[in-house]
């Protein structure tokens, strides 16, 4: 058992999509619709599945797979992903889920192998279902002389684009969002850590490194 929330449905599971959803290729629209479906393949997340009709003739036949007279096509088939005006990344979001930045004044210390990477009271947590807290530290607050700036981007459904990324020994432990989703903006600019491969202090009491499918 986790000390955090999860939110899985079972796979084969389905609800309905309030969202107007839109996919672009090459500047045009493919497909457009108000009556998508989510559906769940996995249990974490949905994938959307779009009424036939509301697909342009000419990627129809890129389905990767159909759920009665509904489509499902690969993310990166499109340049991009819209639920009503905007952009979605990596892939639907869960509607089971929630993604909460909240301020803390907990004392929180990132250390690895001894050595501290960050410490302050002053910092955001970020609470998303199914993965434990992660804590977003002030850039002032971070020892980047230990960190070395890495080419790795990412994206999150929640989140939206990483603008950089650090790693200790080729692996990459922080991150940062310089232009994070409306919901997200108090992590602007600070700086979070892999709790799974660094050591957490909070208010003086370390904490269990959690184990995850970023573990590895």
């Amino acid at each position: 058992m986790t000390d955090y929330p999860l939110s899985f449905v079972p796979a084969g599971g389905t609800a309905p999509v309030p969202r107007r959803i839109r996919a672009i290729r090459n500047g045009e629209v493919v497909l457009d619709t108000q009556n998508a479906v989510y559906r769940w393949e996995k249990p974490q997340y949905p994938q959307y599945y779009i009424p036939v009709a509301d697909v342009a003739d000419a990627v129809r036949a890129e389905a990767i797979s159909q759920y009665d007279d509904l489509l499902r096509f690969d993310w990166d088939a499109f340049d991009a992903w819209f639920e009503e005006d905007e952009e979605v990344f990596v892939h639907p979001r869960n509607p089971y889920s929630r993604c909460d930045a909240i301020r803390s004044d907990r004392h929180v210390q990132a250390s690895r192998d001894g050595v501290v990477l960050a410490e302050s009271s002053s910092t955001v947590i970020v609470f998303e279902t199914g993965l434990p807290p992660r804590y977003y530290f002030p850039r002032s607050a971070v020892s980047f002389e230990h960190l070395t700036p890495s080419g790795t981007r990412t994206a999150c459904p929640y989140k939206g684009r990483t603008t950089g990324y650090w790693s200790i020994d080729d692996r990459d432990l922080a991150w940062s969002y310089d232009f994070p989703t409306a919901p997200l903006l108090p992590i602007t600019g600070l700086v979070a850590f892999l709790n799974e491969h660094v050591d957490l202090t909070i208010d003086g009491v370390p904490a269990e490194r959690p184990v995850t499918s970023f573990s590895a």
